[in-house]
Order: structure tokens, then C-alpha cells, then sequence
């Protein structure tokens, strides 16, 4: 009871007195910038302990956000929806200040705003953890043990509340300099517009920022946007998977975003990324997917009868175990200097997977070596498709496409079996030869890990067979005739693309018996990234990806990561445009694909021949990279087909999308280092 009359004295004191009982702004923040993505207006600020993502929502369905890296945290007011479309304007960023809380001020940001909306009705605030801000976003729930109800004081509206185990919280405070509050509404003056003093604060422990000369080296491209967004979402504890609606660790994001960006990273931020993941692995050396970590590891405790509010990991994925050893190997072999990559192997980490321990980050490692030779092994001695890596039972994700329907609901994924099992073993190979985990081995370890070249030979030949599709011509083409009719889309240049041959590509993934689900896939990025194909693999299925969508994946703006024309209809209802993995862009996978097609042609064993077709395609590809620049370091985007063209339309614009883009995400960042050729 205490706790709570501390924090109601300290909301009242803010309400009685305004900006008086906020900290004025004052110097420049060391990171400040915006962007409009579709009908999303954002701003970023980050000094010192203080770093937030505002987000205000135009158009029909109003809405205010702020998101916190500190303790993946945020405050959001969403209100009813209105009859015209209105728009924000931003008329001061937002700046770091304090607010009061029950444990003295605490971190937050102050910003004016304007509506061009004659009324807003509030219909929900909810200022928790970004996880359950996420989940009212996407489908109108929260717990209610997290729910707060406001506090008018004349103009000033005012919603603040304790975390639920007393530590501090949360505030929201939208003051009014033009229009009234009546009856819950916020009511605009006759004749214009509503104007507002926003206060958003967290009380969750802040993270430590890598400071500019920490992060990026003199190789990075010179893009104002990828360095922005790619400042607010790095930290000494961790890099962010995205903001605003992952503003926290996620494995797989952070693995392949410091393997794609490395050339470009400094070591304290390799190192950072590659001890993040380390840390967090558990007792079998499993890789943590994402952590819940603040208000929502109390509520996920309290709901196991357990108190306190440890990181609760989560290790449902299964690509994020078999992508640590090649990226931490390309680092310590590829990048780091032999002492550089003994002194980061003996740093002592303190675990989280394995609370109250701490151990050197290299013996983590061959932690994750042991559970990579454990699983890896009935494969190598079955190369049936039931040894493959299977997604768990009774799940529909464990891949980076982790939407219910991303993999069509498959259970063995194809990148997982035919391009990271075997990359990760080659990778476990070359560190054991180096030397560098000597210290940390056991004799069983070494003996396990001298099989991982053969056993990675048995994956790298007989894996990737199994997901191989080919399709007659005669078969193919009616598919995406028709396809192309319910899209609205020309089929003409797809038709042509395929000629008479048979249609070869490899499956997305393989269904419970087996059988190959037959979706054209971004995901042989990967094997460019990760692997050596033959040169007539590269031919057969750069050729694939590369075929004007929906033959293949290529459009005016983007290579789309899925093409379920080879599919029913059913299938296809799941792969729309408006589907987070379905007939979408997302920009780090065409970054990927860059990446790769440049690492091939970097080989010396190639043909001629071969070298043309990745010649050509890294033409188009960059192309269609070049023509949507500007939204680069959002996650992902959709499309419309008007005045006989793809224009790209702002994931989360329209009304069947099944979620909203992030503006700045990790992954999509990496174009700092994946640079066009020359």
C-alpha cells in the first residue's frame, strides 16, 4: 500500500504542476531522428539512460506509443476510430527529461504534438511491457492485472502505475495547450486543431548505448537512415531486434545481423552481439530465441507460482542453434586477430540460461558444439527425411519465418537441414583445428567434434535433395497464369522466364511425411551466404529466385521472400500480400541474397557460365534495391499493381495486414554493409 500511495503522490505532483515537475530539455541528444513509414509518424531520441521510439498513428485509427529499450518497455493511448483520416504533426521532438517515480525521477520524454482531429475518444491505454502493448495492437487483449484507469486534473490526462511486484513503472501524461477534455474525449477548439504536451516515462533499468566510435568502422557505407536506426537498436548488454514492437535480444536477429554486417562492425560489437548470445544459451547449449524480460517476466512467473522477474527465455526455435558456430566462427578465424580471439573466448560471462553461474564465453561455446554433434548425428547416420531437423510437435514456427502460416506449415524447414546443420559443422571442424577451444574441451569433446567433416558432408550432399522440386513446364505455367489472374498482376514476362524446361527450385520446407511444399523461397540467400554450391546448383536455383514474380520472386520493388503459385488455392489464401511472410519484401533478405551473390562471385572455381547468371542476377537485384532506398531499414514491405507497375505499400497500411512493420529494425540495417558492386 505504501508503494502505491508513494507512486499516486508522485502522479499527482506531476499533474498539479505540468512541465514544472519534468526535468526541462536541454542540450542536443546525442541521437535524434525521424521517419514517416505509411501511415506511421516516428521519432527516435537516445541520451545517456534515456531512449525512446515515438510513434503516432494517422489516418482513421489514432494512436499514441512510446516504446522504451529499457526492459522491452512502453505506454501506448489508443483511441476510437475516426470518421475522417486525420494527421499528426510533430512541433517539438521528443527530448529527454525526467519524471517523477516511487524510487525518485526517472528516465522519460516530453514532446508538443497537433491532430487535425475535431475529437479523439479514448478507447484504451496500456503501459506495460512492449509484448502485451503488442498483442492489444494485434488482437485486442492485455492482462488486466496490468490495467490502469486515468486521472483527469483539468487539461491534463494522466495514466501512471507501480510494475506489479512495487518496483518502478509507468506514465502517460498528455497535457492539452489547445482543446478540452470532456467526458473522456479530447475535444478540439472550434476551427483547430488539438494541440498536446506529451510526458511518456518507464522506470525499468536503462541499457548502456555503444557509443559512435564503438559501433561502426571507416568501411560503412555513409547512409545517414541504416546508421540511425542501427545506433538506437546497439547496446553493450545487446542489440535490439527491432523497434517498436521487439525492442529487445532476439537470437537468430542478432546472429545474422553481425555475421551480415561484420565486415563494417567494430570488435566491441561483434563481441557485444556474440556475448548476448552466449549468455543466454541453456544447460544443452540451445540457442534463446528472444527473452521476456521486465513486467512480462512478472506476469509470466506469477502465472508458474514463481516470484521475481529473471529473463524468461524461450528456445521453441530450432535455426538459431545451427547459426551460432558459422557466425562466431567467421569472427574468430575470418575477422579477430588470434589474441583478440582468445582475450573474448576467456571473458567470463555471466549466464542467463543458467542463472546465478558464470563461465568463459568459449566454454559456452562448446556447449553448443556438444548439442550441434548430438542433434546433427542420426542424420549422418540415416540421411532419411524423419532425421532431419524437425520443427517440435504440435508447433507451427521455428525458423525465421515465424508467422503460424510462414512456412506453410511445414515441419522440416529447408534452410535449417540443407544449408545451417552443415555449415555449422563444417564451422565446428575449422574452430577445432585452429586451436582456439582446446582449454575448454573435454576429451569426449574432441572426440565428437573430429566427426563433425564428415558428418557435415553426409548434410551438405544429401540434404539439400530432399526439398527439391521440379515441376514439367506444361504443369508450372497454367499454375501461374492463374495465380497471376487472382493478383492482378501481368504473367506475360513470368511465362517467358520459364521456356520449355522444367521448373526447378527448392522447397520451402517438407511436410510431416516428407512431401515437399512447393512455395518459391528468398531462403537460398541462405546457401549463398552459408554454403558452396556446385556451379550448377547456383545456376539452377539463383536462376529460380531470380524469374519475374510468379514464376519467381523478383518485382519493380523488391524480391518477395515467398511465391506460393505452385500451390492451391487454399496455400495461396496464406501467402498474400498481405501475410507477414507471404508475397512480401523484407529487406534484409534481399540483403542476404546481395551478400551472397557477391561471396559466390568472389570464388575462383567458377565458370564462365556460371559467373554470368550471378552476374546478371546481382544486376537485378540491385535494381530493385536502388529503387526502394528509402525504405531499407524498415522490416519489411507490401505492394499494390497500379498504373502497370509494383509500388510499394507500407506493411501495416492496409486493413487485412495482419500486423504492422517496424520503422527501424536490426536485420534491416545491414545494407551499411552490403554495398552495391563496382
Amino acid at each position: 500500500m505504501k508503494t502505491v500511495m508513494r507512486w499516486m503522490l508522485a502522479g499527482a505532483m506531476l499533474a498539479g504542476t505540468g512541465l514544472a515537475a519534468a526535468q526541462r530539455p536541454s542540450k542536443t541528444p546525442e541521437l535524434a531522428f525521424q521517419l514517416t513509414e505509411g501511415q506511421n509518424l516516428n521519432a527516435f531520441v537516445r541520451e545517456g539512460p534515456v531512449a525512446a521510439h515515438l510513434l503516432l498513428r494517422n489516418g482513421t485509427d489514432p494512436r499514441i506509443l512510446v516504446a522504451f529499450p529499457a526492459g522491452n518497455s512502453g505506454v501506448g493511448l489508443w483511441f476510437e476510430p475516426v470518421g475522417r483520416a486525420a494527421t499528426w504533426r510533430l512541433e517539438q521532438a521528443p527530448r529527454p527529461t525526467t519524471a517523477p517515480g516511487i524510487a525518485g525521477p526517472q528516465p522519460a520524454v516530453l514532446t508538443l504534438a497537433s491532430i487535425d482531429a475535431p475529437e479523439l475518444r479514448i478507447r484504451q491505454a496500456v503501459l506495460s511491457s512492449i509484448r502485451f502493448l503488442r498483442d492489444y495492437q494485434s488482437v485486442g487483449r492485455f492482462p488486466a492485472e496490468v490495467a490502469v484507469d486515468p486521472v483527469v486534473t483539468g487539461n491534463t490526462i494522466r495514466w501512471s502505475r507501480p510494475r506489479l511486484d512495487g518496483k518502478p513503472g509507468y506514465l502517460l501524461q498528455i497535457r492539452l495547450l489547445s482543446g478540452t477534455i470532456r467526458n473522456g474525449a479530447l475535444v478540439a477548439d472550434a476551427g483547430r486543431p488539438l494541440r498536446m504536451e506529451i510526458l511518456a516515462s518507464s522506470g525499468e533499468k536503462p541499457l548502456t548505448g555503444l557509443a559512435r566510435d564503438e559501433l561502426l568502422n571507416a568501411r560503412a557505407a555513409n547512409d545517414p537512415g541504416a546508421r540511425n536506426a542501427l545506433r538506437f537498436l546497439s547496446y553493450r548488454e545487446k542489440f535490439l531486434a527491432g523497434s517498436w514492437r521487439f525492442q529487445t535480444y532476439f537470437g537468430r536477429d542478432t546472429l545474422m545481423s553481425v555475421r551480415l554486417l561484420m565486415p563494417v562492425l567494430q570488435p566491441q560489437a561483434i563481441e557485444a552481439g556474440l556475448g548476448s548470445v552466449l549468455a543466454r544459451l541453456d544447460a544443452r547449449g540451445d540457442v534463446a530465441h528472444e527473452e521476456g524480460i521486465g513486467e512480462f517476466a512478472v506476469v509470466d512467473r506469477r502465472k508458474l507460482r514463481e516470484r521475481g522477474d529473471a529473463a524468461v527465455l524461450d528456445y521453441a526455435m530450432v535455426d538459431d542453434d545451427y547459426m551460432l558456430a558459422p557466425v562466431a566462427a567467421a569472427y574468430l578465424l575470418d575477422h579477430a586477430s588470434p589474441s583478440a580471439a582468445k582475450t573474448f573466448l576467456d571473458r567470463p560471462l555471466a549466464s542467463e540460461g543458467i542463472p546465478g553461474t558464470t563461465a568463459p564465453a568459449g566454454m559456452a561455446l562448446v556447449r553448443n558444439l556438444r548439442h550441434l554433434i548430438t542433434t546433427a548425428q542420426p542424420f549422418a547416420e540415416d540421411p532419411g527425411f524423419s532425421s532431419l531437423i524437425a520443427i517440435p510437435k504440435g508447433r507451427l514456427t521455428g525458423q525465421w519465418r515465424d508467422s503460424e502460416e510462414g512456412l506453410g506449415r511445414g515441419r522440416y524447414a529447408y534452410d535449417v537441414n540443407a544449408v545451417f546443420v552443415p555449415a555449422a559443422l563444417e564451422s565446428a571442424a575449422r574452430l577445432l583445428r585452429a586451436g582456439l577451444l582446446d582449454r575448454y574441451l573435454t576429451p569426449a569433446d574432441r572426440t565428437a567434434l573430429t566427426r563433425a567433416d564428415a558428418m557435415a558432408d553426409v548434410w551438405r550432399t544429401r540434404a539439400p535433395a530432399l526439398f527439391r522440386v521440379s515441376l514439367p513446364a506444361a504443369q508450372a505455367k497454367p499454375r501461374i497464369d492463374a495465380y497471376a489472374r487472382t493478383l492482378g498482376i501481368p504473367v506475360a514476362p513470368a511465362l517467358a522466364s520459364i521456356g520449355s524446361d522444367p521448373m526447378v527450385f527448392h522447397a520451402i520446407a517438407l511436410d510431416d511425411a516428407g512431401r515437399t511444399i512447393p512455395i518459391v523461397n528468398s531462403d537460398e540467400g541462405f546457401a549463398l551466404m552459408f554454403a558452396e554450391p556446385s556451379p550448377a546448383d547456383l545456376e539452377t536455383y539463383v536462376t529460380a529466385a531470380m524469374r519475374p514474380f510468379p514464376a519467381g520472386l523478383m518485382t519493380d520493388i523488391g524480391m518477395l521472400v515467398a511465391n506460393a503459385a505452385q500451390t492451391d488455392a487454399t496455400v495461396q489464401a496464406r501467402f498474400t500480400p498481405a501475410a507477414y511472410h507471404g508475397a512480401v519484401v523484407w529487406s534484409w533478405q534481399q540483403a542476404l541474397f546481395a551478400a551472397g551473390l557477391e561471396r559466390q562471385l568472389a570464388r575462383r572455381d567458377l565458370p564462365a557460365a556460371t559467373r554470368a547468371v550471378l552476374t546478371r542476377a546481382q544486376a537485378t537485384l540491385w535494381r530493385a534495391i536502388n529503387a526502394t532506398r528509402a525504405t531499407q531499414s524498415s522490416e519489411l514491405w507490401s505492394w499494390a499493381y497500379r498504373g502497370g507497375r509494383y509500388q510499394v505499400v507500407a506493411f501495416g497500411a492496409g486493413k487485412q495486414d495482419v500486423d504492422e512493420s517496424n520503422a527501424a529494425q536490426l536485420w534491416s540495417t545491414v545494407y551499411l554493409a552490403v554495398q552495391p558492386p563496382r
